[in-house]
């Protein structure tokens, strides 16, 4: 009996195995599952049933590591309800308080909110900066270390970080400092905060949700209708369009001329550059049509991340469009605690005296600037390169933010401020200077990056057989410019206001699921599958 025992036992943890291999392999279908079910379930029952199935995707991912995401979900869950509870006390005893005695206590509960709130930063950065930064850190001190011939080097962790942690760490430090500025309250049901944190199509590549964005549609548990069902199923395809027919068949292109650029000719690697900069923004928006249409099915409104940003007219504009969710969280959570902080404004007070209003307040501007552009290439990822990066944005906004006013003066002066012609111009020069900062981007090494760069302004000799070796052929081009010209008339449309998606949904069933079938079939006869190409993962899920 007892050996009977065991090898139920062993039989049922094969099982578990097989079921669990399959899924790891196949986890899209186990979330197409996720999809055919969630009707099944009662209202109330649904929400938890996401839930479920989005810690499965992520143990999926991740394996044990889905133990930080918990954790990271429970530090900030607790943290806010103590900041609440802190709050809640202050008020009260304020209320009962002699007037001479409201300043001390509101001064003693802020302290005590603000070493929670550190407390809690700390936590989590921790983990963040052990999966992510630890090694680049430990290398560039081992560097020192060699140089000054100290003769002791400290040991490199080997670690692997849980997919998404550096979107899922500045979601939860979103909604902590919410709470803690008072403009979000604690939420009591840790179900729902898990669930805004865990929810599977974001937990990858972002968008970087608040919690006012998307916790309360999460746990409504709305049906999924024939309705939302079209709707989501539109943007999916339209997402998976950019994805696979040109942001993947690029991947060719951009890995011949970053892995050989010594070979190629300036404006080859310029070429290269350009592609890789389509190719990002292709994939990237690609991945957040899929990650909207599946909020869409399930009538969650998650926020746009991307704006038509290969319209806008300077770098600093540029990024109000492009990957908006990260942008506005440092933004509010960097740039305008430092710029707004009491020292700043003392020094901005004094400068306005002697520079004026557009000057004056350039100096803490630009300091907080240079904060958010170096947080913001090392939140990218930790290399020299992402930080020349964030370096390089920095110095054009800043240039940008100086000349501005006199080129404005000038505009007018020449009566051209309103020209079109000075419009696609400032367009094209922006979209120049993003092409230099994604070569940036994507180079090896700082030294690779200045070397390409003194490439495109220096070596201007191209020949035909170098074009011919860039690994895509005429019906590749073909695609790729027919495909790019439909990703921009759609991109005019919405730019002059234009709701592609909602005429569409005015228009007959007939017409609708014909443009349908259009997308579908374009995907699977254009896109960039077999001989010659490599699945391409998202490139964002790096980050």
């Amino acid at each position: 009996m007892f050996y009977g025992i065991i090898n139920l036992l062993e039989n049922t943890w094969e099982g578990v195995y097989v079921m669990y291999d399959f899924l790891n392999r196949y986890y899209n279908l186990a979330f197409l599952i996720a999809i055919i079910f969630y009707n099944l379930f009662p209202k109330k029952i649904r929400p938890f049933y996401l839930l479920f199935f989005s810690w499965l995707f992520f143990a999926l991912m991740s394996k044990w590591l889905i133990i930080f995401l918990l954790l990271t979900t429970i530090s900030i869950y607790a943290s806010a309800l103590v900041i609440s509870k802190l709050e809640n006390k202050k008020k009260d005893l304020v209320k009962e308080a002699m007037e001479d005695d409201k300043k001390i206590i509101k001064d003693k509960f802020k302290k005590k909110k603000r070493v929670v709130l550190i407390l809690c930063i700390i936590f989590n950065v921790a983990f963040l900066f052990v999966f992510k930064y630890l090694k680049f850190f430990t290398l560039n001190a081992n560097y020192l270390l060699d140089c000054f011939n100290v003769g002791y080097n400290f040991n490199i962790l080997k670690l692997i970080a849980p997919i998404g942690i550096s979107f899922y760490t500045l979601q939860a430090l979103s909604y902590l400092f919410d709470v803690y500025n008072k403009k979000q309250e604690a939420d009591r049901n840790y179900f729902r905060v898990a669930l805004f944190m865990s929810f599977f199509p974001s937990i990858m590549e972002g968008p970087i949700t608040r919690y006012s964005d998307t916790a309360e549609d999460l746990y409504k548990g709305e049906k999924i209708t024939y309705e939302s069902l079209c709707f989501g199923l539109q943007r999916i395809l339209w997402g998976l369009f950019k994805k696979i027919i040109i942001a993947d068949r690029l991947n060719v292109l951009v890995k011949t001329v970053f892995s050989g650029y010594e070979y190629f000719s300036g404006i080859t690697i310029f070429i290269g550059a350009l592609c890789y900069t389509i190719m990002l923004y292709m994939d990237f928006s690609g991945a957040m049509d899929v990650v909207l249409g599946i909020g869409d099915i399930f009538k969650v409104k998650v926020p746009e991340n991307f704006k038509q940003p290969f319209f806008s007219k300077n770098i600093s504009e540029f990024w109000t469009r492009w990957h908006i969710s990260l942008g506005t969280w440092f933004r509010d959570y960097i740039y305008y605690p430092i710029s707004l902080s009491k020292p700043m404004k003392s020094l901005t007070l004094k400068l306005k005296k002697h520079l004026g209003n557009h000057y004056g307040p350039l100096l803490s501007g630009t300091f907080a600037l240079l904060v958010v552009w170096l947080l913001n290439g090392l939140w990218h990822g930790a290399g020299w390169t992402y930080i020349l990066f964030g370096l390089y944005h920095f110095i054009m906004i800043s240039i940008g933010n100086i000349t501005r006013p006199e080129f404005n003066k000038l505009y007018v002066k020449l009566n051209i401020s309103k020209s079109k012609v000075l419009h696609f111009l400032q367009i094209l020069k922006t979209s120049f200077l993003v092409v230099i900062g994604e070569l940036i981007f994507n180079s090896s090494t700082v030294n690779q990056a200045f070397k390409m760069i003194k490439k495109i302004f220096t070596n201007f000799k191209v020949s035909a057989f170098e074009l011919s070796s860039l690994g895509l052929d005429f019906p590749d081009c073909v695609i790729l410019m027919l495909a790019l010209v439909v990703v921009l008339i759609i991109g005019l449309k919405r730019e002059n206001g234009i709701n592609v998606r909602e005429k569409l949904a005015k228009k007959n069933i007939v017409v609708r699921w014909i443009i349908l079938y259009i997308l579908i079939f374009s995907i699977l006869i254009f896109g960039a599958f077999g001989p010659g190409y490599e699945p391409v993962d998202p490139m964002y899920a790096d980050f």
